[in-house]
C-alpha cells in the first residue's frame, strides 16, 4: 500500500492540498512499516484541475493525509480510487505512522472558502 502526504519544504503536513511544495508518498509494507519515502514535487496549482490525483493513482497511492482540502480535490482524487483523510497536521512520518497505528479519523472538514484558499477550522487529528 502508499499512502501520499502533501507536505511543505519541512515535512509538515501542508494546510491546503493545492498549495503544498511535495507529496511525499510513503511505501507500506504488509505489516504497516513504512518501507521507503519518495518525494514528487508539486505542480502548485489547484489540485481540483492538476493532474496529481493521476500521477498519485498510477505510482500505487491508495490513501491521502491532508490537511485543509476542498471538496473538488476530494472527489477528483476519490475517482482516482484514493481515499482522503482531512484534517491532518504535523511531521508527515509521524501522521502517516498515526495512521498506520489507527489513530488517525478524519475531521469531517473540507475547505469552504476554495477562492481564499484557507483551510476549514477543524480538528487536526493526525497531530500528537
Amino acid at each position: 500500500m502508499k499512502i501520499a502526504v502533501p507536505v511543505t519544504t519541512n515535512n509538515k503536513v501542508d494546510d491546503h492540498f493545492g498549495h503544498c511544495n511535495f507529496y511525499d508518498v510513503f511505501n507500506i509494507s504488509q505489516d504497516s512499516k513504512i518501507i521507503d519515502l519518495i518525494r514528487i514535487p508539486s505542480l502548485q496549482g489547484c489540485g481540483c484541475k492538476s493532474n496529481i490525483a493521476e500521477v498519485l493513482a498510477s505510482d500505487g497511492v491508495k490513501v491521502l493525509l491532508a490537511g485543509g482540502i476542498g471538496n473538488g480535490a476530494i472527489n477528483v482524487l476519490n475517482n482516482a480510487g484514493i481515499s482522503v483523510i482531512r484534517g491532518c497536521a504535523g511531521n508527515s512520518t509521524e501522521a502517516v505512522q498515526f495512521y498506520l497505528l489507527g489513530k488517525i479519523l478524519d475531521s469531517g472538514e473540507s475547505c469552504h472558502h476554495h477562492d481564499s484558499h484557507e483551510p476549514a477550522d477543524g480538528g487536526h487529528l493526525c497531530s500528537h
